[in-house]
């Protein structure tokens, strides 16, 4: 299984437009994110986790083949802002998306020309999958577990994939969600920034003592703002199996 980093950024990505800080006029690439994203793909599967704003651009330089399936985290915009670019996977057939109910009526109301039943000419072909935490579903070669983390008072998906555990946009999780964390071997969570405290996200803190207590052989953290610091340096300040992921960034699990 292969996973790549679509996009490593917050809501408003990095460069921040209008700052001038020496992360958003870096000229090192692993300072420059896109809004979270990521691929996890086998052989004959391939599945998409968020479908931001960035999507076009961040799928333009990859394989053109089949999303078999686009599992959401929730229906904020930096999530889903880009599912009308999936129009042309459409060639390949129906595109399912999965996601839980509140983020699929969602959909419906800000996107519903892709749902009317006299569809515009041309408007992506979207099938929506509507899913519950701990309701396991197969999708060609992968096995996926969502669960739920709390993003403020807002309950979000993550999913487990194999091996893997990709959680963005958490702030809290419940105890209970811990037992299907057992064998995780890769772990990506968001970490916003050192400080100061957020009410919707972890800060760094917060996602190594997450990072701790799920005890993944290694931990790659997303959904970074530009005050987490320049990739660089702030990398040699983490332990050693805790990391940024960038963009574009790929891990064999």
């Amino acid at each position: 299984m292969k996973l790549t980093f679509l996009g490593t950024g917050t809501s408003v990505g990095v460069p921040t437009i209008g700052c001038k800080c020496r992360v958003c006029t870096s000229n090192d690439r692993h300072d420059k994110r896109l809004r979270a994203s990521a691929l996890v793909e086998s052989d004959n599967t391939r599945i998409l986790i968020d479908c931001g704003p960035d999507f076009r651009e961040q799928m333009l330089g990859l394989d053109f083949r089949k999303i078999d399936a686009v599992l959401l985290t929730h229906v904020h915009y930096d999530h889903v802002g880009g599912l009308d670019d999936l129009r042309p996977f459409c060639k390949f057939g129906e595109v399912n998306i999965y996601a839980d109910r509140t983020t699929t009526e969602g959909l419906m109301h800000t996107m519903p020309y892709c749902f009317d039943e006299n569809k515009y000419p041309g408007v992506p072909k979207i099938n929506l999958n509507i899913i519950e935490p701990h309701v396991p579903l197969r999708v060609g070669d992968f096995n996926i577990m969502p669960v739920e983390v709390m993003h403020d008072k807002m309950p979000i998906l993550g999913y487990r994939i194999g091996a893997l555990l990709y959680i963005t946009d958490m702030k809290t999780i419940g105890d209970s969600e811990f037992c299907y964390f057992r064998g995780v071997d890769t772990l990506v969570v968001n970490a916003l920034r050192f400080a100061p405290a957020h009410h919707s996200h972890q800060t760094v803190a917060d996602a190594i003592a997450f990072a701790r207590r799920v005890g993944a052989r290694r931990t790659f953290f997303t959904h970074m703002g530009h005050d987490i610091g320049l990739h660089e340096e702030t990398n040699r300040m983490l332990p050693d199996d805790i990391k940024l992921a960038y963009d574009g960034q790929t891990l064999e699990i």
